[in-house]
C-alpha cells in the first residue's frame, strides 16, 4: 500500500485548524494554480461562485476578513458600513499586512486558522450554493466545506457585500 501523500505545511495548518473546530476536510492539492477564483473554480469543476475570495482589508487600521462569492466585486462602502467607519478608512491590506494578520501568503489565504481574531463577513450570495471552496493554505490548495459550516467555523456576519 502506497504511502499518503503529506499536505504542504500551510495546508497541513488549514487541515487542522478545520479539526480543531470539528470539522472534517479534505484538502486537494493541484499542480496548477488556485490563486484566483477563476482558476480555483477550473482546477475543481464548479461554479465560479461556489469559490470563497478570501480578501483581507483594514478598516481604520484594524484587518477584516471578507469572504466573497468568487463572482461577486466586494464593494469597500458597504464593508465600511458594516464595519461603522467611512468607506475611506477602509483599503486592501498590502501582502505583508495580509500575512502577519493572518499567518498566510495572500492567494492561500483561507476562511479560518489564522494567527489572530478577526472580523469576519460572508457574502450572501455564497449562502446560494449548499458547499462552498476555499482556499487551504497555499495558492496551489482548497477545500470543499458546506456553507453553513463556514458561517459556523468563522463566525462571520453574513452581509450583501457585492458592488
Amino acid at each position: 500500500m502506497a504511502a499518503e501523500a503529506r499536505l504542504q505545511p500551510a495546508a497541513q495548518k488549514v487541515a487542522d485548524a478545520a479539526a480543531a473546530l470539528g470539522l472534517t476536510i479534505a484538502v486537494r492539492e493541484f499542480d496548477e494554480s488556485t490563486r484566483t477564483a477563476a482558476e480555483a473554480a477550473a482546477a475543481v469543476g464548479c461554479a465560479l461562485g461556489q469559490i470563497v475570495k478570501s480578501l483581507v482589508f483594514l478598516a481604520a487600521g484594524q484587518p477584516v476578513l471578507a469572504l466573497v462569492s468568487g463572482s461577486n466585486q466586494l464593494a469597500t462602502s458597504k464593508l465600511a458600513a458594516l464595519c461603522g467607519t467611512s468607506g475611506k478608512q477602509v483599503q486592501r491590506a498590502d501582502a505583508d499586512a495580509v500575512r502577519a494578520a493572518t499567518g498566510f501568503a495572500v492567494g492561500g489565504v483561507p476562511p479560518f486558522g489564522h494567527v489572530g481574531v478577526l472580523r469576519v463577513f460572508i457574502d450572501e450570495d455564497l449562502g446560494q450554493y449548499p458547499t462552498v471552496w476555499a482556499a487551504a493554505g497555499t495558492p496551489h490548495a482548497v477545500f470543499e466545506i458546506e456553507f453553513a459550516a463556514l458561517q459556523r467555523a468563522t463566525g462571520g456576519l453574513c452581509a450583501n457585500l457585492k458592488s
